[in-house]
Formats: C-alpha cells, sequence, structure tokens
C-alpha cells in the first residue's frame, strides 16, 4: 500500500464524510482528494517526477494536507519543514535534499526569499496565500506560481459535481478527476524527516511507503481507531507526531481539526467540545497548560475517548491530575524516534502501576536492550534500546556513515535493525523504562535538539568567548536548554539579548530557557569544554 492511498480508498468509501475540520473550512474526503489531484497534475506540469523532492513550508493548514497528498500522487517525495524555520537552515535542506518544488505562504517571502539565494536545486515556487503578494520572478531563474490559482477550480463539492456531470476533462489547465499515472511501489521513499544531527547540521530520515503504512497500522490497532474517531490536532505537520494524526485518520476514514498550535487554549477547548473530539495526541507541555485552565472541568468532555503522550515522558503528577481531570478517558503514554516512527506504548490499564514506564514494543515490531557488547542484559541492566521492523527507517538521506552507525546487521540474513541510541532498562514483565541518550542530543517539547546548532548561534556574538549547551532535567519538556557562556575580555550582554539573538535565528524549540554567565568554562585535561562538569553544577 501507498501512503496516498489512504486518502483514495476513504474517498472511495466515505466520499461525503467531513476529513478535516481547519479554522472555518471543512472539507469532505472526495474533496480533498480531487484538490491532491488536480495539484498533482500540476506538479507534473512543473516537471515534478518518480522521487522528486517537494518542500511544504506551511503553518497546519488544508493547503499543508492537500500539498503532501499531492506530492506523493505525483510519484515525488515530501519534505514537511518547521514553519518557524530561519533562512540557514531552509537552505541547508533544501540544498541536501535538492528541492525541485517548495509550497509555501506569502506570510514566509523574506525568509524563501533570503533561503533561495543560496539555493540552485529549487525551479518552482508555489505560493498560497494573495496572489499579488508573490514575488516576481523576473530576477530569478525559480518561477513563482500561485497555489490559490491552481486549486480553486474544483474547491467545493458543488464544481467537483459540475465537472463530473459534464465529464469535462480541459489539458490546458490540467483538470481531472483522476491521479497521474503511478509508478511507485512500497519500497520507494514516501518523506524525509529532517532532525538535529550531532554535527549542528540537519540530517534527513528517509521513510518508504512501507515504514509509513506499517507504523499507521500498528498505531491504530492499539488504539483502536473506528470510522467516527474525531481527532484534534494541536501539533505542527512537520513533527512527525503531528503529520501522523492525518496520515492515521485518512486511513481509517476518521476527521482531523487541524489547528496551528496550543497557542490559545480556550479556543482549542471550546473547538473540542464543538466538534466533539474523541482523540487528543500531545505532550507533555500542552497537557500542562490544558491543566492550568481555570474551571477546566466545567466544560463537557464526554465525547473524548482518549489521549495519547509522547516526546518525553509524563511527569508522574501530570499523569494523576490527568486522571482526576478525565477519568473516562483512557491514557496511551509511548515512546518513538522519527527513525522508526513509534516503539512501544503503555496500555491504559497498566498506568496505575507502571506510571513510568513507556510501556512494551507496539504490533509487528521487536524490540530488545543490549549492552556496549551487543549482548542482551537482563531486567533492571541499563543498555540500548534495539528495534526490529518495517518501520525502521531506509537511513539518513546522503550520510551513510551515519546510517551504518544506526543501521546496523541483525540476526538473520541480510537484515538490518536500529540502534536507537537510547539508554533503557526493562522490568521483569518486559515493560521499558527510558534512562536516557548515550549521546550529546537535547529531547526538549518533543524534538532532538544538537546543542551544537544553538552554540554555532551562540558563538555569532561577536562578545562571546565561550559557549556551551546542555539540557537539564525539567518534569514538563523532559529537559530544558541551558546555555553556559563566557565573555571576552571585559565585554558584557544581556540575557535577554542572549535569547532575543537566539530567537532571531533559531526555530522556537532550540531557543534556550536560561543562560548562565561564568568566567570561564571548566575544561576537560585535553582542553576541550567540559559539559560533564556543567551537568554536575545542575
Amino acid at each position: 500500500m501507498l501512503v496516498q492511498n489512504f486518502l483514495e480508498q476513504s474517498a472511495a468509501r466515505l466520499p461525503h464524510k467531513v476529513a478535516l475540520i481547519c479554522g472555518d473550512e471543512r472539507l469532505t474526503y472526495r474533496e480533498i482528494d480531487y484538490q491532491a489531484n488536480r495539484l498533482a497534475w500540476y506538479l507534473r506540469e512543473l516537471g515534478v517526477y518518480r522521487q522528486d523532492r517537494v518542500a511544504i513550508l506551511l503553518d497546519n493548514s488544508v493547503e499543508s494536507v492537500v500539498s503532501l497528498f499531492a506530492t506523493l500522487k505525483a510519484d515525488a517525495i515530501f519534505v514537511m519543514l518547521n514553519p518557524t524555520m530561519k533562512a540557514p537552515k531552509l537552505s541547508y535542506i533544501l540544498n541536501d535534499c535538492q528541492v525541485k518544488v517548495l509550497v509555501t505562504h506569502t506570510s514566509k517571502a523574506r525568509v524563501v526569499s533570503e533561503a533561495l539565494s543560496s539555493t540552485e536545486s529549487v525551479e518552482n515556487v508555489l505560493w498560497a496565500g494573495a496572489p499579488e503578494a508573490i514575488p516576481s520572478s523576473d530576477e530569478s531563474p525559480t518561477k513563482h506560481h500561485s497555489l490559490v490559482s491552481a486549486l480553486r477550480t474544483i474547491r467545493t463539492s458543488a464544481a467537483i459535481e459540475r465537472l463530473e456531470q459534464s465529464s469535462i476533462v480541459n489539458r490546458q489547465s490540467s483538470i481531472t478527476l483522476c491521479p497521474p499515472p503511478s509508478a511507485n511501489i512500497d519500497l520507494d521513499l514516501a518523506t524525509i524527516i529532517y532532525t538535529s544531527g550531532s554535527t549542528g547540521d540537519p540530517k534527513g530520515v528517509m521513510l518508504t511507503h512501507l515504514n509509513m503504512a506499517s507504523a499507521a497500522t500498528s498505531i491504530i490497532m492499539y488504539l483502536d481507531n473506528p470510522e467516527d474517531d474525531i481527532i484534534m490536532n494541536v501539533l505542527p505537520l512537520s513533527f512527525d507526531y503531528g503529520l501522523y494524526q492525518v496520515l492515521m485518520a485518512f486511513k481509517f476514514g476518521g476527521t482531523v481539526v487541524l489547528e496551528r498550535s496550543f497557542g490559545y487554549p480556550y479556543k482549542v477547548i471550546e473547538k473540542m467540545i464543538q466538534e466533539k473530539v474523541t482523540g487528543f495526541p500531545c505532550v507533555p507541555t500542552v497537557f500542562a497548560i490544558l491543566l492550568q485552565v481555570k474551571d477546566l472541568k466545567k466544560y463537557d468532555f464526554s465525547h473524548l475517548r482518549y489521549i495519547t503522550n509522547t516526546a518525553a515522558a509524563l511527569p508522574v503528577d501530570l499523569i494523576r491530575k490527568l486522571r482526576q481531570t478525565f477519568p473516562h478517558v483512557r491514557i496511551y503514554s509511548m515512546y518513538g524516534l522519527t527513525e522508526c516512527k513509534r516503539v512501544s506504548y503503555l496500555p491504559p490499564e497498566e498506568l496505575e502501576r507502571r506510571p513510568q514506564s513507556v510501556g512494551k514494543g507496539m504490533h509487528n515490531e521487536e524490540v530488545w536492550i543490549i549492552d556496549e557488547n551487543g549482548r542482551h542484559v537482563e531486567p533492571g541492566v541499563v543498555g540500548e534500546l534495539v528495534v526490529r521492523g518495517s518501520n525502521v527507517m531506509r537511513g539518513y538521506w546522503g550520510l551513510p556513515d551515519e546510517t551504518e552507525r544506526a543501521l546496523r546487521p541483525g540476526r538473520y540474513p541480510g537484515e538490518k535493525v536500529l540502534h536507537t541510541g537510547d539508554l533503557f532498562r526493562r522490568d521483569e514483565d518486559g515493560y521499558l523504562y527510558f534512562v536516557g541518550r548515550n549521546d550529546d542530543m537535547i529531547k526538549s517539547k518533543g524534538e532532538r535538539i544538537s546543542p551544537r546548532e544553538i552554540e554555532n548561534c551562540l558563538y555569532e556574538i561577536e562578545e562571546v568567548a565561550e559557549a556551551a549547551v546542555i539540557g537539564i532535567p525539567d518534569d514538563i519538556l523532559g529537559q530544558a536548554i541551558k546555555a553556559y557562556i563566557a565573555f571576552r575580555d571585559g565585554q558584557v550582554s544581556s540575557e535577554r539579548d542572549v535569547i532575543r539573538h537566539c530567537r532571531k535565528n533559531l526555530e522556537d524549540f532550540a531557543v534556550p530557557k536560561a543562560v548562565q554567565f561564568m568566567k570561564s568554562l571548566p575544561k576537560t585535561p585535553n582542553g576541550k569544554i567540559d559539559k560533564l562538569a556543567l551537568k554536575a553544577m545542575e
């Protein structure tokens, strides 16, 4: 099965059912499918073919959902990018995977224009937003087009019905009710998801159609999603946890209520009540905000069936408060990473007995823990988690050495298994407990963040002589980012100035929560900054 089949099969089976609610827009499966077909033909006209890369830099929106399915229907690979991404990282990714078409919004024109100035592969940009705000193509080899115009012809069911009745196929503007012919098989790539790398540069996780279909199927099985599930998604589609809410719902024929964020809690809560939401996937930061809402118990959450958590472990106190506030709701504590989407889940009935556990491996997957010599460890012993399954990534785009370190030979001839780099222990019953990472990466707000990337940003401040970044324990974030800075002789700056600089140059989730100034940073015997000493200070 190919990922676009999720949409196509639901559109054939439930054509008039509302699939997506976004702001004031309510689109049926048939409407989304036809819009995606039209845009897929448009991408073909722009020269997009099998396994070409199409990047999508959009906030959560109808356009972002249509664009990802259109890309798949064109046999291409979608690259969903964080909408807060700054120009240097955007330029790096566009060049790294040689993106051919970029889909974005006119509100991001400044960042996109700056990134394109150092990018050669992007041939066309499709702009959502007001057509009059689209940059001119006159002074650049990159061509600019209106996404609004590309989708306008068959925006509504009424327009679709008129086309069906008249059997119109206008070859000049590529209006068609069928997708382009497909040559892809499930071993072809469906997406590249960029995460922070240990060097500071993003690395692209390559996921095939088989990887994504396998993960989605297994998660749907343990969540037991019926067609009448309505999922509230406040997570960005650039975050695989948010992306899969759309993919899974479209696979089982549910409805997604898509919000840009949880920035306005009362608005989201009212929407949940209005739409009778049954599923609410979140991260600890969102749950913490939710539980601080005044008079939360006055709202009618009787339709809410389940909530899920991943990215960082739910603090025990937060679990207790959630159970008190939503006594009828099933709470799933889960663990995963982009390289295989999901690893484990804790059955809700085990939450009381094992609140700190992330459960056991999900359906159609095998997991175990090894020591530094590759041997299986006994219960209670800490080691590295290994994952085996069809959900495990193909590798890292253009990084054969990193791929070889992560994907190593398994127990059977020819297979590769994922060495996660995460340290775990298991109890006597086989339930898993996250202990930490065996590398320098920080896990905060559900994102894996490279300290090197933040340190490089800090060193751009002229007064900075030394800089180091570590993750410190945080009940809500998993880890909070803390920066240590030593200034050049006689030079000073304020914490506010440092954080302002980081906000200007880094994505929101990578901005330090705290900054500490020191005369000099501790060093190891060989003269390197001693991060272990900094962690010990905490």
